[in-house]
């Protein structure tokens, strides 16, 4: 049993990388911080086998990532794929990742599904079908549609990921409309659960005609009493997964690194050493 804390990415966390050295070598220095990431870029595009072959070398061997499905795979794109389309996207997608999951360092493979991705036949299916292509995998859901939640539906829903064997996805977010979840913590799978916090930031949520809506969603800083809260329940994950992951996504205001340190030690955990001060010579 283990709790494993980190954040999403490693590039916007201002406050881990003081130095011209750290900021070079960005991944490394993360790594000397946390022990698990997530890896957005994959998102956006699939990333060259380069890039993982890179990560893999600058990290401990107890390191994991959490790598983002592109959007194509989620219908976040809107892009319309035949199956056969589909699977080709896949296989790209799968092939890219394999030097992380050959030095074992893959904790899942992110499925985070747009807001308008409710509870259907065909986002059933669809599930079914993501699956089906990636067998054998660990595969993480994150549902952004309240529908999957609602009373009639919940226990369904987690019954269907467990019946996939999918890791589900435990989100602490805004109540701001069909487009965000409560926070369900439960877990569908016995390896891993995942908790993501994005903030409590309801007024910048959703998009409301803000030219810096994308910068503001993720404005929040969890108080001491809210992160004590998710201690008791991240122990109670612990409970029915062997491995319960916490990235922290809030960091708009630069907090994710922050409160991910907070969480650390109200669970007992060491953080890093602070690095050594460098001597002025001429002081």
């Amino acid at each position: 049993m283990t709790i494993q804390i980190g954040v999403t990415g490693w590039g916007d966390h201002d406050k881990l990388y003081p130095d011209t050295k750290a900021r070079q070598q960005k991944l490394k220095t993360y790594a000397t911080h946390f022990d698990v990431v997530e890896v957005d870029a994959s998102f956006y595009a699939i990333q060259p086998i380069s890039n993982y072959v890179k990560w893999v070398q600058e990290t401990p061997d107890n390191f994991s990532f959490i790598i983002k499905a592109h959007q194509d795979m989620t219908g976040q794109s809107r892009k319309k794929m035949t199956r056969s389309e589909a699977a080709s996207l896949f296989d790209d997608f799968l092939a890219s990742i394999q030097p992380v999951v050959e030095a074992r360092k893959l904790a899942a493979i992110l499925f985070q599904f747009p807001p308008w991705f409710q509870v259907e036949k065909a986002s059933i299916s669809r599930l079914r079908y993501i699956r089906e292509l990636t067998k054998g995998l660990p595969v993480a859901i994150e549902f952004r549609h309240q529908s999957w939640y609602a009373e009639e539906y919940r226990e369904r829903t987690l019954g269907l990921l467990q019946e996939l064997e999918f890791i589900h996805t435990v989100c602490d977010e805004p109540q701001a409309g069909s487009g965000s979840v409560p926070a369900v913590p439960v877990s569908t799978n016995e390896q891993l659960t995942l908790v993501r916090f994005h903030g409590r930031n309801v007024h910048g949520w959703n998009q409301n005609g803000r030219e810096d809506w994308r910068k503001v969603r993720f404005l929040y800083r969890y108080n001491q009493t809210e992160l004590t809260e998710w201690r008791e329940l991240a122990l109670a994950l612990e409970q029915s997964s062997k491995r319960v992951i916490l990235l922290f996504n809030n960091n708009s205001g630069g907090d994710a690194s922050d409160n991910a340190k907070d969480m650390m030690q109200l669970l007992g955990q060491k953080l890093p050493d602070p690095p050594p001060e460098q001597l002025n010579l001429f002081d």
